[in-house]
């Protein structure tokens, strides 16, 4: 799929429920960001509230990392395809027949979103990545999986903006790189451990910045975005 210009933004909907997501979506513009629901939401709300934001007009990403046999990998992307979302990821560790399951299967669709595989999470590092036998750093265990799905033909992986500079000099454009953690200068840190703030993320190479907390969980959830705009302003497209 190609995607049109548009926000790099893509604030994340970490409610518990579909009330307050959809009272954020509306308060905020698709013209500004985009919009991800991950799995708390979805396992709550399910397809629904998806199309609930996307009637909003905004461009989804349906963040629930699929890994599993290819044929169950395949089904999913498929069902996600139907709900008109514009982006979907699978986790790389589901392996190259998984994620070349899915590019087939998207590929049937007739508006197949955005696919995306999974690398590393931003609350991994070495340590925990040693703890799960991938006994090298965080970022060589991306660049490994960020091959593999380059391979199978997929749209780009979702990797921390500390490896997003790496992995741009590998794989340039249209590879798109997703960056989650992104946290914007004096902001908490919360349970990521590897984070950015968003200029330096896009300098880096990143093309989707993913923003929760920041935005979610502030007073003025609009005032909140727009200082991460500012924070992007001037920066180019990789």
């Amino acid at each position: 799929m190609t995607d049109q210009p548009g926000p790099r933004l893509v604030v994340a909907l970490d409610y518990p429920s579909g009330e307050p997501a959809l009272a954020l979506a509306r308060r905020l513009a698709p013209s500004r960001c985009r919009l991800k629901v991950g799995s708390e939401l979805f396992v709550r709300e399910g397809p629904t509230l998806v199309r609930h934001l996307v009637d909003l007009g905004y461009d989804v990403f349906l963040d629930l990392k699929f890994h599993d046999i290819p044929n169950t990998v395949a089904a999913a992307c498929r069902a996600a395809a139907a709900l008109s979302v514009w982006m979907v990821n699978v986790h790389a560790l589901a392996g190259g027949r998984a994620m070349a399951a899915a590019r087939e299967a998207l590929d049937t669709t007739s508006r197949p979103p955005l696919l995306v595989a999974v690398t590393v999470l931003t609350s991994h590092d070495g340590a925990e990545l040693a703890q799960l036998g991938l006994g090298q750093e965080p970022v060589e265990v991306a660049e490994r999986l960020a091959r593999l799905a380059d391979e199978q033909g997929l749209d780009g992986v979702v990797c921390s903006a500390q490896e997003a500079g790496r992995l741009r000099g590998l794989f340039p454009q249209p590879f798109r790189l997703v960056t989650p953690g992104i946290r914007p200068a004096g902001s908490d840190h919360g349970d990521q451990r590897r984070v950015f703030g968003p200029r330096r993320a896009a300098e880096a190479g990143a093309d989707y910045l993913v923003v929760g907390r920041p935005v979610t969980e502030a007073e003025d959830p609009l005032l909140a975005l727009a200082g991460l705009e500012a924070e992007l302003e001037g920066v180019a497209r990789s």
